[in-house]
């Protein structure tokens, strides 16, 4: 009896082990395609269903909407439109849409030179409203291309050209490579924000740098996006979904407008100093991760099946495959009781497997630690990334207990 019930569990460890140990090397697999040498060509990417117009304008003639929504961004918006306009040509627009604000936002973005919407509807609150409104206003006179940008984002010069160019010349919604810089001044950072940098770093751009040289879609990471006006009108964006941009990203994939990575085009926010401001943007983007995933796995799955398409379903993969602390629990949990069910049973496969795991897992942030993540996080703070782990771990239990349903604004730096 007792051997009946360890051969049942260690049917179901090695089960688990097994899908750990092929999500671990997927990481792994988009890791070691980042740091091959070579240019990202967005333009190569996985071909879409749609196909590129063949009169579309070039960046000399082509009209360009920048839209940024805001909500209280009044302590930083001032320098990040003071960044952004010298960029912009006399025929671009720039459009700020001041969402339920209740300081001198609009104002502000106002005497910049912005053209700025009010709105105020405290029913429906979150970034994906702010957007929609803003999609009805420039519905008036549409632009050829809009660029999406967040209050805090700061843009490097010559992306908004990359951006706008490659999305005329696909037809395709267009991801710049959006990561996050630590804070500066004397006051000390947490290593809750040097291990935050390093982990978005993996998530928006090693792994998007990776999907691309493996010629596979990627998902949107919520600044520096850019879209031809033709595909942003076949989604709705009115959404109060937690990270509304992931979602918009799996509704333009499932309509067969597959988004691009634009590596060279380079977009920047400044994380939060405070661990417990880290801890409330990370709440949301994992919440709401979690709550996409559930809804959009099925759908994924089922385009890739019935349009016999391989960009949904390494999305749906790309997707299961869990923030990095979480991946680290699950491994090191199940490979810790693959071991002891080893020991009792002399079934060693889940063992092997949770092994293998954790060496991939390993492997992937390690390289990716030695490409994109020493400036960031130094030798002696990487090795203390254990500590940020259980940091995290309260995060991922409030998911179960009492998941994160409504948008709540990240507290920021004053620029």
């Amino acid at each position: 009896m007792a051997l009946t019930f360890l051969m049942v569990l260690h049917g179901l460890m090695t089960a688990l082990t097994g899908v750990l140990c092929f999500l671990c090397f997927f990481l792994l697999l988009e890791c070691i395609a980042a740091l091959v040498p070579g240019a990202v060509q967005a333009s190569s990417s996985v071909s879409s269903s749609r196909e590129p117009s063949l009169s579309c304008p070039s960046w000399q003639t082509a009209s360009l909407a920048v839209l940024m929504p805001a909500h209280n961004e009044a302590a930083g918006i001032a320098a990040v439109l003071g960044q952004l306009l010298p960029q912009l040509r006399q025929t671009d627009r720039l459009v700020v849409v001041a969402d339920n604000c209740t300081d001198e936002t609009a104002a502000i973005a106002r005497a910049c030179g912005a053209t700025v919407l009010e709105r105020q509807d405290g029913s429906c609150q979150g970034k994906g409203y702010a957007l929609n409104h803003g999609i009805d206003y420039l519905a008036q006179d549409p632009p050829d291309v809009v660029v999406m940008l967040d209050a805090d984002s700061f843009v490097k010069l010559g992306a908004l050209r990359s951006l706008t160019e490659t999305a005329l010349a696909t037809q395709r919604p267009v991801q710049s490579a959006y990561m996050m810089t630590l804070p500066e001044g004397d006051a000390p950072i947490s290593l809750a924000s040097r291990v935050g940098v390093f982990a978005t770093r993996i998530r928006n751009v090693v792994r998007l740098r990776g999907l691309t040289r493996l010629g596979l879609p990627v998902i949107l990471t919520g600044t520096g996006m850019a879209f031809p006006w033709s595909v942003l009108t076949t989604v709705d964006l009115a959404s109060g979904s937690l990270v509304e941009d992931m979602k918009l990203g799996l509704d333009l994939v499932l309509a067969g407008y597959a988004p691009l990575f634009c590596a060279e085009a380079e977009v920047t926010a400044v994380l939060p100093r405070s661990s417990s401001a880290v801890a409330s943007q990370r709440k949301r983007w994992e919440h709401g991760r979690f709550q996409v995933m559930r809804w959009y796995l099925p759908l994924l799955l089922t385009a890739a099946v019935q349009q016999r398409r391989l960009g949904p379903l390494a999305l749906a993969i790309d997707l299961c495959v869990l923030p990095l602390s979480l991946l680290v629990i699950l491994v090191v949990a199940a490979l810790a009781v693959a071991l002891t069910l080893a020991s009792l049973s002399g079934f060693g496969l889940s063992a092997g497997l949770g092994s293998l795991a954790l060496a991939a897992l390993s492997l992937a942030i390690l390289l990716s630690w030695v490409k994109f993540g020493r400036q960031d996080l130094p030798v002696r703070q990487f090795a203390l990334i254990p500590l940020f782990i259980l940091w995290k771990l309260p995060i991922y239990l409030t998911f179960f207990l009492k998941p994160q349903q409504k948008w709540i604004r990240t507290e920021r730096e004053i620029l």
